[in-house]
């Protein structure tokens, strides 16, 4: 009897391996406060986010491959072909009784180069962008398990200032480091953290996996915490106006309101005309680009020029002559 992957015994590793199942996500409860520190009840915490069950190897090659990439890798060594010096040959091939020695540069000789040195590398691995989605949620539903998330209604924040950043750590009873969730453009409450050692702050688009785990403490607002898994899927997206990917949505709603007023006007052309500016754009979108025709001045013609005829002079009459002749 062979074994496969459905079977099961006892004692025995097979050789193909079986996908684990896993538990349904879950649904877990967060504490909500204000920035004074008055609890204003629990939220409800997206399951999809906060309620899976960690995997763990997934968890440890995306954290290990971020630390990688981190590595700066500019460490490097000199061979004995790039050591100053060592041309000449030290002495004679034979006659002296000790080993031949072509150069005084050689890894063996004091002051020569380094063989098998480090040079400059990239440290940096392949990730999949499903690996690293898993990997981040594992990390927010592992904090969210042992109770280590809190949620904020509003920063309070209007001035770059490290006393309210403090202030508000010290009334949330918040012990330990913690990682301070902002939006893009609250550079205000940033800069307010970035002087305390015990926390570190990341804005919603470069929340890693290392960066949950190392700290004791998520603390989010309402306005950047997770709704859905898909916010995930390896490009995040911000609030509309922030980056290109939230312009399209934006372009989109403007054109139908356009085309819903022209309907109701009962110009029906005017839509009609819209939509054929439509195919045209995505027309010339889908056609290649044409390669630019350089300009190039036409050659001029080489022609020889002429030799100028040239111009003799005649002698000048001597005017005593002629008036000599005349008398004659």
């Amino acid at each position: 009897m062979t074994a496969t992957a459905t079977e099961t015994r006892t004692g025995t590793v097979l050789r193909h391996t079986i996908e684990k199942e896993r538990p349904a996500p879950v649904t877990r409860t967060a504490t909500r406060r204000n920035a004074a520190g008055h609890d204003l009840g629990t939220v409800d915490l997206e399951p999809t986010v906060f309620g899976l069950e960690p995997n763990r190897a997934v968890l440890h090659q995306v954290v290990t491959a971020q630390l990688a990439a981190a590595r700066a890798g500019t460490q490097s060594t000199k061979t004995r072909a790039e050591v100053r010096g060592g041309g000449a040959k030290p002495f004679r091939q034979k006659g002296t009784g000790r080993a031949r020695q072509g150069s005084t540069r050689s890894p063996s000789a004091s002051g020569g180069g380094v063989a098998l040195g480090p040079k400059p590398r990239s440290y940096a691995q392949h990730t999949p962008k499903k690996m690293v989605r898993l990997a981040l949620l594992s990390a927010l539903s592992d904090r969210a398990e042992i109770g280590r998330v809190t949620v904020v209604d509003e920063w309070k924040i209007t001035a770059p200032k490290t006393k309210d950043a403090a202030s508000i750590l010290r009334k949330l009873k918040l012990k330990g480091s913690v990682l301070v969730v902002v939006a893009h453009d609250e550079l205000d409450v940033e800069r307010s953290f970035a002087n305390l050692p015990e926390a570190q702050t990341t804005t919603f688009a470069e929340l890693s996996a290392h960066d949950v785990l190392r700290a004791d403490w998520l603390l989010f607002s309402d306005r950047t915490l997770p709704a859905a898994a898909s916010d995930f899927s390896g490009t995040h997206v911000v609030e509309e106006g922030g980056t290109p990917e939230a312009e399209a949505p934006a372009k989109a709603a403007a054109k139908a309101e356009k085309t819903e007023q022209a309907e109701k006007a009962g110009t029906p052309d005017a839509a009609a005309g819209d939509a054929i500016e439509d195919e045209v754009e995505g027309a010339q979108e889908a056609a290649p680009a044409k390669p630019r025709a350089r300009a190039t001045k036409p050659a001029k013609p080489k022609i020889k020029p002429e030799p100028e005829p040239e111009v003799v002079a005649e002698p000048e009459a001597d005017g005593d002559s002629e008036e000599a002749g005349a008398d004659a």
